[in-house]
């Protein structure tokens, strides 16, 4: 919790907290009235049953109260949501294929790989395809997941500060080997970056851009 490898992390941990935090006094409150309920109107204490007539105030605080709570709930999320679909225009473009079982990371100068390389703090648009079944592109140290289907182009964003190897999974079960299908992306220094690209386009035959094209 609140590792901050993603611009997302902290603040989807923040909204799982606050779900959590007000799911647990809402299940403290019921358990209170319960007890509170069975002790009162036990059958000792009433053996004729009391007949209670409508009490509109309390109708009105047990469907408002939760009604806010459950709106906020979803502002919080809506906001988080928003904030995954506001893609940098300037965003580091990736095309990421999936298949069973494995990813494929392709970059704009053609270079493919099977782990994904990217520089520390750079803004990096994840373009989304599956070449079979359907999968899930997920890495939870990012806080991020988006399915993956074989006939829609789906699209996911992240940008790191924290230099580092990070898992990526398949959240999707999408069959016998789906467990096994991990890969990893490494946030890397922009220097180290520049020549891990260069030396790997080259040894693929490919020209590599400069850096400020990657980025666009």
């Amino acid at each position: 919790m609140f590792t901050s490898a993603s611009n997302f992390s902290n603040n989807v941990d923040a909204v799982f907290l606050y779900i959590a935090g007000l799911s647990f006094i809402v299940l403290i409150g019921i358990i209170v009235a319960m007890i509170y309920f069975v002790i009162r109107y036990s059958r000792k204490r009433n053996p004729v049953p009391t007949h209670i007539e409508e009490n509109l105030t309390l109708e009105i605080l047990w469907t408002t109260i939760p009604l806010v709570l459950f709106i906020s709930m979803f502002y919080f999320g809506w906001v988080g949501y928003k904030d995954m679909r506001a893609i940098p225009s300037d965003a580091m473009q990736i095309k990421v294929t999936a298949r069973m079982w494995q990813w494929t990371f392709e970059y704009p100068n053609g270079l493919k790989t099977d782990t994904l390389y990217v520089p520390v703090g750079a803004a990096v648009r994840a373009e989304l395809h599956s070449v079979d079944v359907n999968h899930a592109f997920y890495i939870p140290a990012f806080r991020i997941k988006k399915d993956v289907y074989a006939n829609k182009n789906n699209d996911i964003w992240f940008r790191s500060e924290k230099i580092g190897r990070y898992d990526i999974a398949c959240a999707e079960y999408c069959g016998l080997k789906h467990s096994g299908m991990y890969s990893a992306v490494y946030i890397m220094k922009q220097e180290d970056f520049d020549s891990w690209y260069k030396t790997t386009s080259a040894k693929a035959g490919l020209q590599p851009a400069l850096t400020a094209q990657i980025l666009k």
